[in-house]
């Protein structure tokens, strides 16, 4: 069974190796928040700090995360993304792609 802390662990690690997130962009990324899920495990929702967009990681009691992770985000796809400009390109790319598939 495993604790918050460990779960935000996991989390973030299994949300930036998923994308390859270069170390020194790492710092970009944060845990917002840790719900547990029963016995089940618990949901770690991670963002950037500034932004609204966040992505909700499961992860299991095992240890393991779910492998489709949930985004959510109030902006639309259809509005502007002027407030990415101060990202690194790759970032600004990502929020757009999920912004546009959800």
């Amino acid at each position: 069974m495993i604790d918050s802390t460990e779960a935000k662990k996991l989390a973030f690690e299994f949300l930036t190796s998923e994308w390859n997130v270069p170390s020194e962009d790492r710092d970009w990324f944060t845990v917002i928040a840790t719900k547990p899920l029963g016995e089940d495990g618990y949901d770690v929702e991670i963002g950037i700090d500034g932004f609204p967009d966040r992505w909700i990681v499961e992860v299991y009691d095992t240890g393991k995360c779910e492998r489709y992770y949930e985004f959510i985000s109030p902006i639309r796809d259809s509005e502007t993304n002027s407030d990415l400009e101060d990202l690194p390109d790759w970032i600004a790319q990502v929020l757009i792609a999920e912004r546009k598939h959800r």
